[in-house]
Formats: structure tokens, sequence, C-alpha cells
């Protein structure tokens, strides 16, 4: 089997080159009798803020359409693949796509070496597609591509990048919801480092309607941090407030606009997805920076969640 590849994240967590991927066995098991309390970044998968939390208010999708619209206008291909020799302009448009290309072909390797590949006719949905890196991998693939994403300046940017071709789709979508989408419409939805930019609330929703527009036998890829790592940065993004992390991007850093970071713990995403028809088929740690411990998640949907 071929290895992984996956993003690497400069400080303060935005996806920088492709790097290789250690791999979790596929026996992974999830112990679901335990009664430990389930997380999802600073708050359990049905509870409030934690006790003594100092995070703030949760951001809301708004202040994400704001921020990411501002990103998008300023430094689309630098706020999607951050790094720090790619600023005003470094990345050249064939490198940035090609470095898509090569994780949604990672990541198609190892749904088929879990059993599922791609149906002939498939449709796939790239969720957070920014502007088109994965979507252009995706294309490659299926006969039919989706791109959403709450900001106008990326889905303009993905535009430019890809230009209009019949099998791809670029959809705006400003609500929590997908309700340009209908149920049972695709067979891969894949979503890598974009659930940890919003609180648990918003990323449950999504995961709810990636179960939605999922086909019967249908995959889903999810890539997130699942917790800190005991790193000065890691320590930050965990404990201090919001308001102070995002005065250091926009300050320090020279950030166009401020990148949050929520982490997602795979027994939260498990049990969630379970509820909806998922089945957990691999947890792959992948190196995607020093300061937070990151998995790409498969998943396969054998019923429809709706």
């Amino acid at each position: 089997m071929a290895p992984l590849t996956a993003l690497s994240l400069t400080p303060f967590g935005s996806p920088s080159h492709i790097a290789a991927a250690r791999i979790i066995p596929d026996r992974y098991v999830l112990h679901k009798r335990r009664r430990a309390r389930i997380r999802w970044g600073a708050c359990s998968v049905d509870d409030g803020p934690r006790r003594g939390s100092v995070r703030g208010a949760a951001v809301t999708l708004e202040e994400i359409r704001r921020d990411w619209t501002r990103l998008g206008e300023v430094e689309p291909l630098w706020a999607v693949c951050v790094d720090p020799t790619k600023r005003d302009g470094g990345w050249e448009d064939e490198a940035f796509l090609s470095s898509g290309a090569a994780e949604v072909d990672s990541s198609l390797r190892r749904l088929a070496d879990l059993g599922w590949r791609v149906p002939a006719s498939g449709r796939a949905l790239d969720f957070g597609c920014g502007a088109g890196r994965l979507t252009h991998g995706l294309r490659a693939h299926f006969a039919e591509t989706v791109g959403v994403d709450v900001s106008p300046s990326m889905v303009a940017e993905a535009r430019r990048l890809l230009g209009d071709p019949p099998d791809v789709t670029l959809l705006l979508n400003e609500s929590p919801r997908l309700p340009a989408l209908e149920s049972d419409s695709f067979d891969l939805v894949y979503c890598d480092l974009v659930l940890q930019h919003m609180p648990g609330d918003l990323a449950r929703g999504y995961l709810a309607e990636f179960a939605r527009v999922l086909r019967p036998g249908g995959a889903l890829v999810v890539g997130v941090p699942v917790r800190e790592r005991r790193t000065v940065k890691g320590l930050v993004f965990r404990y201090a407030p919001n308001a102070l992390i995002r005065l250091a991007q926009r300050w320090i850093l020279g950030y166009p606009a401020p990148m949050r970071m929520h982490t997602v713990a795979t027994r939260a995403l498990n049990g969630f997805l379970a509820g909806r028809g998922g089945t957990l088929l691999a947890c792959d740690e992948y190196w995607a920076g020093d300061h937070w411990e990151h998995r790409r998640h498969f998943f396969r949907f054998d019923q429809g969640a709706g």
C-alpha cells in the first residue's frame, strides 16, 4: 500500500506542504462500552463549555464567512496552504493544484485498500473547497464533482483556477446546512482540514448533512485535528481566549484574517456518525504540523441517513 500523504501545518495551524503519514492499523477499535466523557474540542458532544473555560463565545458562521472572504480576497492560495515562503502570491497555480491531486490520489488508494472504490459515473462533494485545490484532485476520479464553500472570494478563486468545466460545479453556501444538495446524491464526501475552523455545533450540523447527501454505500473522508500537542503553540490554542489568538494572528503573524482552530475527538466523530449510518473503516494519523495530532477518518455509509 502506498503511504498516505497529508498537508503539514505551520504555526497557528494552517496547511503548508505534503508530508508522509504514519498509518494506524486497520483494526483500530473503538471501545463503545467505555463511559468516558466524549469531547468535541472544548465541549463534550452534548454538554456546554467546560467549567473554567476562558475561550470566550463560540464563533458564528457569519464570522467564519467574513474572515475567509477576507482571506480569499487577499491571499487565497496561501490561506488554503499556509507556507511562510508563499506569502504575497508565492504559490504557483500548478503546484497548488498538484498538491491537492496528490492528497486525493492517496486517500482514494487508502479507500481501495479498505474495500471501497469509485463507482462508475461517481459523484463527489468537496466540502470547504476553498480555491478548488481538492476539487481539482477529485475531478480526475469522478464523473461529477461539486465544490462548496462559505466564502464568495474563495469560490471566485476556484473558478479562476478550474475554469468552467462541465464536470465541476462550484456552489456558495452561507447556510449551516446544505439546502442546495439533494439527499442520497453523492458517492463520496471529502472534507479535510475544514471542520477545525468552526465550533462543534456547526461541525455537527454539517456532518449530519454529509450523512444525508451520501448514497447508500457511499464513503466519507474527514481529516481533523483530534487534540492539541503539548507544545507552546498547541497549549495556547487549547487555553488562550479566542480574542487573544485572533489578535496574535492579525498583528503579530500578519494574517489578513484569523484562522481559528478547534479539535474533534475521534470517539466523538465516530459516535455522532454511527448514529447516522456510518461505519468507521480506518483512522490514520498523518503529520500535519507539530502542534496538533491529526487523523484522517474513513467512513462507509451502507444505508442512507435521510
